[in-house]
């Protein structure tokens, strides 16, 4: 529990270091009111936040999942779940946004013991909504990719 609670000071000490790297960014142009430093600080809070909880939180929660083993199982979720968020990243240009997406929450629902019919309607609302969410009530413009024909 030591080690962890070490690792989380480091951390905290990561995310100052990145706190002031945020503090020169500086835009060519105002395209936002706040500016581009207000995204990266406010993630850089949250997970500080987060952070300090995991510091302070009681030694009982801290146990339960101390003696966690990592074995073959779970190093193989690991494994899939940076390859399924690396095949996201490849193809969210190609593919768009929402399929995605789509393929993404399919392949995290699965490795976690969804059922297909659960994995497919849960990535077919999560995509569609976040899709939504961002692309029409923020104005973050999403690609569309493949769907490029049913854009407006």
């Amino acid at each position: 529990m030591l080690y962890q609670r070490l690792f989380l000071v480091v951390l905290l000490v990561v995310y100052a270091v990145l706190a002031v790297a945020t503090m020169g960014y500086e835009a060519a142009f105002s395209y936002e009111p706040v500016g581009p430093r207000a995204f990266p600080l406010l993630l850089l809070i949250l997970l500080a936040a987060g952070t300090v909880y995991l510091i302070i939180r009681p030694g009982h929660m801290a146990e339960e999942n101390a003696d966690t083993p990592l074995t073959k199982h779970v190093l193989g979720k690991l494994v899939l779940c940076v390859l399924s968020l690396s095949l996201f990243a490849f193809f969210f240009e190609k593919l768009g946004f929402v399929v995605s997406s789509f393929l993404f929450a399919i392949a995290m629902c699965r490795l976690y013991n969804g059922g297909w019919v659960t994995s497919v309607i849960t990535g077919a609302v999560m995509s569609v909504a976040f899709y939504v969410l961002f692309d029409r009530l923020l104005d973050v413009p999403l690609p569309l990719g493949v769907l490029s024909g049913l854009g407006s």
